[in-house]
């Protein structure tokens, strides 16, 4: 049993103003290793006992089963649980060693539905950076709701839809080139597509004739609708390029095109509940009452369905198709006003599953201090970014282990792994400044830190020709094994926690100080010194290399064996 559980029962036992669950949310950390492995402070039992803390818990500590604990003290206020090291350590090694990856999992989602929505690229122009947050933030949710016991669902909710190509229309027959753009479709029609959002303000007419477009475009044209098909499947072609090299799969390709015909159910839905209101010759949802201070604009005036009428469709549909527990839109936080509107309408309209949808949002991704923007041609291109941190990891593998054999593919899983890792370290709602040079690093809070260290234990095993027995007793009581075992014992409910929060940083810093706690003790314990601890030295090595390996993985990110 987890020792924290384990204390939480112990004190549930003699304490009945609180619970189990109340008390594993009071329990913390001593600040010092000397003062114990959990400590319970009596503050919060203060007013119930009408007595002193730290007389509260002298009471508790002299009360109090201490089954499983070398001993149970108090410390002034504090309740403090010293840990049994010799069983707790052997134990936790004998479970990571059995259970191998599947260490940490759990089956709390009972093999329910998780539909996430994420990356989301705009048709017809380049994959930039700006994109990557809600790639690698969605894909690695996708691992940790799996880990936890749920199906995940990823749906690239491609944005191949909107006034936006009625805009590309109109620059292309303005401008375009058709050689030009079968020669190098994403890069022209960006260049067409930032002339025209440039050349708009000089003349308000392109804006008349882009709405107008995108009218023929929703009525069927066949001239519109064959350029759209023609840059759509153009596009399609070198995001599955991206993909491929970030490793990032899809289980639905459904963008905004394919709920062309499913927004008129929409409106005959509201229609029905009576919730359409008229303003200014548009049909909105009122939303006052769930204090939303502008109303769900659902058809406009020229009888034009907007952003919110497609995603009250892709909702009933999702829904409909996947009957998920949880609908999860991974999508910066300037969307949301969308997303609270968004909510509001589908609970309007009676369906308590909006409930279940959250937004996760993620704040911006900046190149020096500066906003990244397509529309005026200030962005970052993921694929020569991903292969630039490449050839940085070829160079730095090179100087520190020239003799490497397949050095290529151990460049591209550090150099993609090290973009990945850097944005998803980041807590999700704070943004951060692109600085490859920053995220390549072998040395500080980085991917490749991480994989180093996998790397390192890996070298030392196979020195040791060492392979772990689950029936042996391993067991360590030293300060820098106990750091790391304390960490291993903790995956499962950190995983459950990145979880519970939407939150992958948790797993990247979790694996960070793993990272650090492996390092430490390499430097401090000749693991391969004969000794009677020498197994034990090394079937720690192979847990934690284990558990760094499964924390990657998690995060989308590889672990080499050799570096």
């Amino acid at each position: 049993m987890d020792s924290k559980l384990q204390a939480a029962k112990s004190l549930a036992a003699i304490l009945p103003s609180l619970d189990e669950s109340a008390i594993l949310n009071l329990l913390e950390k001593p600040k010092s290793a000397d003062l114990g492995d959990i400590a319970f402070p009596a503050f919060s039992l203060a007013k119930v006992e009408r007595k002193a803390p730290q007389a509260i818990a002298s009471d508790i500590a002299e009360k109090i089963d201490a089954t499983g604990f070398s001993k149970v003290v108090a410390t002034g206020p504090y309740v403090n649980f010293f840990l049994d090291k010799t069983t707790v350590s052997g134990q936790i090694l004998k479970d990571v060693i059995t259970l191998g990856a599947d260490f940490g999992q759990s089956d709390l989602g009972q093999g329910q539905n998780v539909v996430i929505d994420l990356s989301s690229p705009n048709i017809a122009k380049p994959f930039s950076v700006g994109h990557l947050r809600s790639t690698v933030i969605g894909d690695a949710l996708s691992n940790i709701f799996q880990k936890i016991g749920y199906k995940t669902v990823k749906v690239n909710h491609l944005g191949d839809w909107g006034k936006q190509f009625g805009l590309l229309i109109v620059a292309y027959k303005l401008w375009g080139d058709k050689a030009a753009v079968e020669a190098n479709p994403i890069s022209e029609l960006l260049k067409l597509y930032v002339r025209i959002n440039d050349e708009v303000k000089d003349h308000p007419e392109y804006d008349d004739e882009a709405r107008a477009w995108f009218r023929k475009l929703e009525a069927g044209d066949a001239e519109a609708l064959e350029l759209w098909q023609w840059f759509r499947d153009e596009s399609l072609v070198e995001f599955d390029r991206i993909y491929q090299q970030m490793n990032v799969t899809f289980d639905s390709l459904n963008g905004e095109a394919f709920y062309n015909d499913k927004m008129d159910e929409v409106v005959e839905l509201l229609t029905e509940k009576n919730l359409l209101t008229e303003s200014k010759g548009a049909q909105v949802v009122d939303l006052t009452k769930y204090g939303i201070e502008h109303p769900a604009l659902i058809k406009k005036s020229d009888g034009a369905t907007l952003y919110i009428t497609r995603d009250i469709a892709a909702a009933l549909y999702r829904k409909r198709h996947y009957d998920f527990a949880k609908s999860i839109y991974v999508v910066g936080q300037e969307q949301a006003a969308h997303f609270k509107q968004l909510k509001a309408v589908l609970k309007e309209m009676g369906y308590d599953w909006s409930d279940d949808i959250t937004h996760v949002s993620f704040g911006l991704v900046t190149k020096g201090g500066a906003k990244l923007s397509t529309r005026k041609g200030n962005v970052i291109l993921l694929e020569p970014t991903l292969q630039e941190a490449i050839t940085r990891a070829q160079a730095q593998i090179d100087a520190k282990n020239p003799n490497l054999t397949d050095k290529e593919a151990v460049a591209h899983a550090v150099g993609v792994g090290a973009i990945k890792f850097y944005d998803l370290k980041t807590d999700r709602n704070n943004g951060y400044d692109f600085d490859l040079e920053a995220m390549v690093s072998f040395e500080g809070e980085t991917g490749p830190y991480v994989q180093y260290a996998h790397a390192r234990i890996q070298s030392i095993l196979r020195k040791a020709d060492f392979t772990p027995d689950a029936t042996q007793a391993y067991s360590l009581d030293d300060a820098e094994s106990w750091d790391i075992l304390t960490l291993l014992q903790a995956f499962g409910a950190t995983v459950q926690r990145a979880a519970n929060n939407f939150e992958p940083s948790i797993i990247a810093k979790y694996a960070i100080n793993l990272a650090q706690a492996f390092n430490k003790f390499y430097a401090h314990t000749r693991i391969l010194d004969d000794s009677s601890e020498r197994d034990s030295r090394l079937a720690l090595a192979y847990a934690t290399g284990l558990i760094l390996k499964e924390s990657l993985r998690l995060l989308g990110v590889d672990a080499p064996t050799e570096m």
